[in-house]
């Protein structure tokens, strides 16, 4: 919020003497945040000049230029450059004529830009000075030629400081307005604002009687609100002011010092018409909107869009409306956005010579959502949105009508159409003891009301509390925590101690925690880097990587992604390393090693997810309202993936490089079982997106958590990754909740262990996950680690067979084995893969 000092200065009593700087201090101690401070970018000498004749001299380029004899100072005075007191300047302009009062920047002044001005030859001429527009003096973006000081309603004497007489010496200071104190976006809050901050005297524009309307003239305006689909309950509309000026004379010139000051809170000129109720709006914090009242067809409605609507707003363009938005409406259709923006078609013109003033309370969800469903933010917009004083429509109508009296030569009529719903605001009960309990300031009765009674509360007190009733301004006053809020505002942030509060004891990580934690250390030690990514893909993607067969599975789509080419959520973390990989090959990285640990979405088929169903904001919602919004959402399962891309060696003195291989990538899954405190068995598989035959599925105690493998060719040539890459991924939550209680840690037996091998012939087709479960389930407990050391297949085998070899480590906790107990232990878990498998023992 830009807020010129001068028109601050109408409601506050801000000292002539106080900066910018001293008035963003005093800001910033009742919660404001500095932004910056807003300066017309230019320097004297700047002058009224008188046009005393000029030769109109047609030049080879086609140009007419104009020999102009100025005068910038009274007859035998010294100009304020030092020089005479007539000069000649050179003017391409041709929209003024003699006896015209001009802005002349005389040498050594600076305009924005910057733009240095100097006495230069040109033309044939020494131009001593320039005559300037409204855009050279920073006062708009229009170039329609030099500004005329009577197209601005003023005069003065030659010589006079132009500077000062067109405002162009105010300062405009910006503050951030957080969101829920929308009453700050005018002067009348800001001023109130300083006033709390410095004591200062406030003076309260909304306080002033402006006049009421004739709501039972002849002439009176027909108005209606009629919400037959209202949001969160409450209409679109509890409030609408229509006023009628008449005879206004559009053409009239903005005032200069009106001008500046809309300039300096960041507002084009547009006209004396638009201009004033742009004006009030920052003033007031009350948008305003105007209509050509002779366009009108019938009175105004206020209602909600139909199905194939449009509106062609004011910016030209043609809006396809939704049934959700609010319009104004005649009975001619749609003639504006409530709350957001007008109408192309009643919008007012230099033709406009009768005017209807609308001054409205719109509910501020549903200005809030037009405003972003057509990506149309407006100053209006902003205000409507973050709550409007519903106190201040009447007095704004009637401001706009005084300003339309006055400078556009308008006729207020005080006849018009008015509908408001009665409103109140409910007491707070707050308990004396709980302000200084909250904020942990000793503050007395006396500063806690006379807080309250600052910023505009009612306060009535009985024996064990105060019942505060809020303003209408402040909507954001709405329980005991906001009351202490203010108190504590209004009485100094520097008087809350710093002190850190104690954490409670016998709170750390949960257990699930704990383990995603053990896993991604795991990774980060073994060399992989952990890559974030967001989760959000293409539903090609989903059944590409998140499915084991590639069948097509449901996904969840969003109803507003941030990227309109990945509106899925995702299903699987691989898509995101791919995104990554890419992005890192481009730039030159070929050897990667990366990791993510990650929500994934897994809706179930037939389940319809998502819900247009909000519950109201500030009660907390009951138990079926939560059930039903917790069904809406698809189950997440929190993932590890990895991927493994150029090489996992690189190339040394004496030694070759060494490509990343399906090896690497079963380690990085042994690593994460070790982490987690389970042992991942693998067996072949299939995978949509994986090379068959270099698929690998993972489990733990036969349930599948995982698979591991390398990418397609054509899927990895996809992803423009060179070579090959390998994959895995992990449902870590599952992994973790089979893994059970974690033992931290255990005891060392300090006897030896006995090793043997064993050698078995079994069927090609015969997993070695499944064979391994077999040797350990008949083994027993003397079993240590059971590891898969070679796979044969050739001569000496039966035909479709294969010969697996296991290294085996046997030791008990109690005693030193022999190799009887050994062996024993050894053919037990032999026997049960004989009876399993037909294994047999190789030869």
């Amino acid at each position: 919020m830009r807020v010129p000092l001068s028109w601050l200065r109408e409601y506050v009593d801000v000292p002539q003497d106080a900066s910018p700087e001293d008035v963003l201090e005093a800001l910033v101690r009742v919660g404001f945040e500095e932004e910056d401070v807003f300066r017309f970018e230019l320097t004297g000498p700047i002058v009224v000049g008188e046009v005393l004749e000029f030769v109109e001299e047609p030049q080879s380029n086609g140009k007419t230029i104009r020999w102009c004899q100025v005068r910038v100072a009274p007859e035998g005075e010294t100009a304020a450059d030092g020089g005479d007191a007539v000069h000649g300047i050179v003017c391409g302009a041709g929209n003024f004529f003699v006896g015209d009062k001009v802005v002349v920047t005389l040498p050594g002044a600076v305009l924005p830009g910057p733009f240095p001005i100097a006495a230069r030859k040109t033309y044939g001429h020494v131009s001593d000075g320039m005559i300037a527009s409204a855009r050279e003096l920073g006062l708009g973006d229009e170039h329609n030629g030099i500004l005329r000081l009577v197209e601005l309603g003023l005069d003065a004497p030659a010589g006079t400081d132009a500077i000062a007489l067109l405002g162009l010496d105010d300062v405009a200071v910006d503050i951030n307005v957080t969101p829920d104190r929308g009453y700050a976006l005018s002067i009348r809050g800001v001023a109130r604002e300083y006033s709390h901050a410095t004591g200062a005297a406030f003076r309260d524009p909304g306080a002033k009687v402006w006049g009421e309307v004739n709501l039972h003239d002849e002439s009176a305006f027909a108005v209606a609100v009629v919400d037959e689909a209202p949001i969160r309950g409450r209409v679109g509309a509890s409030e609408f002011v229509a006023r009628i000026v008449r005879d206004v004379d559009p053409t009239k010139p903005t005032p200069a010092w009106m001008i500046a000051r809309l300039t300096l809170a960041g507002i084009r000129s547009l006209g004396i018409l638009i201009d004033i109720t742009n004006y009030v709006m920052i003033e007031l914090g009350q948008p305003i909107h105007g209509y050509d009242l002779d366009k009108l067809t019938g009175g105004i409605t206020v209602r909600r869009a139909t199905a194939g609507e449009k509106l062609e707003t004011l910016d030209g363009k043609v809006r396809d409306l939704s049934v959700e938005d609010l319009l104004i409406t005649d009975e001619s259709g749609p003639i504006g956005l409530a709350g957001v923006m007008g109408g192309g078609t009643t919008e007012m013109t230099d033709a406009t010579r009768n005017v209807l003033i609308e001054a409205a309370t719109f509910d501020t969800v549903s200005i809030a959502r037009t405003a972003r469903r057509h990506k149309l933010p407006s100053e209006a917009s902003r205000r409507f949105e973050r709550g409007v004083d519903p106190a201040i429509p009447f007095v704004a109508a009637a401001r706009v009508a005084d300003l339309m009296v006055q400078y556009a030569g308008g006729t207020d009529t005080r006849a018009g159409g008015a509908l408001m719903n009665p409103f109140s605001t409910a007491g707070i009960v707050l308990p004396r003891a709980f302000v200084p309990a909250l904020i942990g300031v000793e503050y007395t009765d006396d500063e806690i009301v006379s807080a309250l009674e600052m910023v505009g509360c009612e306060v009535s007190a009985n024996e064990e509390s105060w019942i505060a009733i809020p303003p209408t301004w402040r909507p954001d006053l709405t329980d005991k925590w906001t009351l202490a809020e203010e108190v504590a505002r209004i009485e100094g942030y520097d008087r809350i101690p710093s002190a850190l509060p104690l954490p409670p004891s016998g709170r750390g990580l949960t257990a699930a925690q704990q383990g995603r934690r053990r896993v991604a250390n795991a990774l980060a030690a073994a060399g992989y880097v952990e890559t974030p990514s967001f989760g959000f893909t293409t539903e090609e993607q989903n059944d590409l990587h998140g499915s084991p067969t590639g069948a097509h599975l449901p996904s969840v789509k969003l109803a507003n992604p941030l990227d309109g080419q990945a509106p899925f959520l995702r299903r699987s973390l691989v898509p995101g390393l791919l995104q990554v990989a890419h992005r890192n090959v481009s730039r030159g990285l070929t050897d990667l090693a990366i990791f993510e640990t990650g929500v994934v979405f897994l809706p179930k088929p037939g389940v319809q997810y998502g819900t247009a169903f909000v519950p109201p904001l500030a009660v907390r919602p009951d138990a079926a309202t939560l059930a039903e919004l917790d069904a809406s959402i698809p189950p997440q399962h929190r993932h590890v993936a990895v991927l493994l891309a150029g090489n996992a060696v690189a190339k040394q003195p004496g030694s070759a490089a060494v490509a990343a291989d399906l090896v690497d990538a079963l380690d990085a899954v042994r690593a994460i079982g070790s982490a987690a405190g389970v042992t991942i068995d693998v067996a072949q598989g299939e995978r949509a997106a994986l090379h068959p035959g270099r698929t690998g599925v993972l489990s733990v105690g036969g349930a599948e958590v995982g698979y591991v493998g390398e990418l397609l060719p054509a899927v990895a040539e996809a992803a423009d990754l060179p070579g090959r890459v390998l994959v895995a991924e992990l449902d870590l939550d599952l992994v973790l909740s089979l893994a059970g209680e974690r033992v931290i840690a255990a005891s060392l037996s300090g006897y030896p262990a006995a090793t043997q091998d064993v050698s078995l012939v079994v069927r090609a087709d015969v997993a070695a996950a499944d064979l391994r479960a077999a040797l350990v389930e008949g083994a027993g407990d003397l079993l240590e680690s059971l590891r898969l050391v070679d796979d044969y297949r050739g001569a000496g085998l039966p035909e479709g067979a294969k010969s697996l070899t296991f290294a085996l480590r046997f030791r008990a906790s109690d005693r030193t084995l022999t190799a009887a107990e050994a062996t024993e232990a050894k053919l037990a878990g032999v026997a049960v893969a004989a009876e399993r498998f037909g294994a047999t023992l190789r030869e």
